[in-house]
C-alpha cells in the first residue's frame, strides 16, 4: 500500500513538472511576439501557415522557422515571408521574389506586392508539418486561457483548500 502511494506521488510530480514546463514554454512564446504578432527570437521567427498558399512545400497548419535576412542576400526567385498591414491588422504573406531593389532596400513578389526592409520577415529555414495548427490553438487567447491559466488557477485553489483542511484538522498521519 505504501508503494502505491509513493508511485502516485512520483507520477503526479512528473505530470506537474511537465505541465508547468509546458506552461512556461507557451508563456515564453507569447511574450516574445513582435509588432506583427509573430513569435520572434532574435533574427528567427516562428510563422504559422494559417491559409492555403500557392507555393509548393507549404501547407495550411505548417510551422515555418524563418531567418531574417538582409535585402542584399535576397535573390530573384527566393521564397520570402513578409508582413502586410491591412486595416491596422498584420498578416504574414509568402511569395517568390520577382525583383530586388537594393538601393531602396525593398523587394517585390512576382504578384507585384512590394515590401520594404522593415516588412520583410526573412527566408524559410525549416518547415514542420502539422505543428502550426496545434501551436496556433495553444497560443491563441482562448487556448492559453483554458490550457494554461485555468488549470493553474484550479491547482492554486486546491492547494489553498488542502492547506485550510490541514490547518483545521491537522496533518493526515497514516
Amino acid at each position: 500500500m505504501k508503494g502505491l502511494k509513493t508511485f502516485k506521488k512520483v507520477l503526479f510530480t512528473i505530470i506537474g513538472v511537465l505541465y508547468f514546463a509546458f506552461a512556461l514554454c507557451m508563456t515564453i512564446l507569447l511574450l516574445n511576439r513582435n509588432n506583427y504578432n509573430v513569435t520572434q527570437f532574435g533574427d528567427t521567427s516562428l510563422i504559422i501557415i494559417s491559409d492555403e498558399v500557392g507555393i509548393e512545400g507549404y501547407e495550411k497548419g505548417d510551422l515555418v522557422i524563418v531567418k531574417n535576412t538582409k535585402v542584399e542576400n535576397i535573390q530573384k526567385g527566393d521564397v520570402v515571408f513578409g508582413y502586410k498591414l491591412e486595416d491596422k491588422v498584420a498578416h504574414v504573406e509568402i511569395g517568390t521574389v520577382g525583383e530586388v531593389y537594393p538601393e531602396e532596400e525593398s523587394i517585390s513578389f512576382e504578384n507585384g506586392d512590394t515590401y520594404s526592409k522593415k516588412f520583410i520577415a526573412g527566408k524559410p529555414e525549416k518547415v514542420y508539418s502539422g505543428i502550426g495548427s496545434a501551436l496556433s490553438v495553444i497560443t491563441s487567447q482562448w487556448g492559453f486561457l483554458f490550457i494554461v491559466l485555468l488549470p493553474c488557477f484550479l491547482i492554486f485553489i486546491y492547494e489553498i483548500y488542502a492547506l485550510i483542511i490541514e490547518i483545521k484538522y491537522g496533518a493526515n498521519e497514516e
